[in-house]
């Protein structure tokens, strides 16, 4: 059973900077396309930054594209999120996942790290 362990979420000022950590365990996790998600309350858990199984290649939702830096360690079997110029709409649980078809998580999902950004 692969186990997702998300950290580093907190509570921050418009404009500030947060840096999300998700930690997996799993041997194989460097043969994966991994994902940050993200879920606000009253709605559905969306995707919000991907990297490909290398590191060679990320791609970003349009709302935190020139913002956000997703980036993973495939020795230490992380991944990571570093979020600037943060927002108020940017509140919501943060997930990392293996990115699956269609984008969903291939994986039972972690607890997640809060992420809260005050105005």
């Amino acid at each position: 059973q692969v186990q997702l362990v998300e950290s580093g979420g907190g509570l921050v000022q418009a404009g500030g900077s947060l840096r999300l950590s998700c930690a997996a365990s799993l041997r194989s996790f460097s043969s994966y396309d991994m994902a940050w998600y993200r879920q606000a309350p009253g709605k559905e858990r969306d995707i919000v930054a991907g990297i490909i199984w290398s590191g060679g290649s990320t791609d970003y939702a349009d709302s935190v594209k020139g913002r956000f830096t997703i980036s993973r360690d495939n020795a230490k079997n992380t991944v990571s999120l570093q979020m600037s110029s943060l927002k108020p709409e940017d509140t919501a649980i943060y997930y990392c996942n293996a990115r699956g078809p269609s984008g969903r998580g291939r994986w039972p999902w972690g607890q997640g790290t809060q992420v809260t950004v005050s105005s």
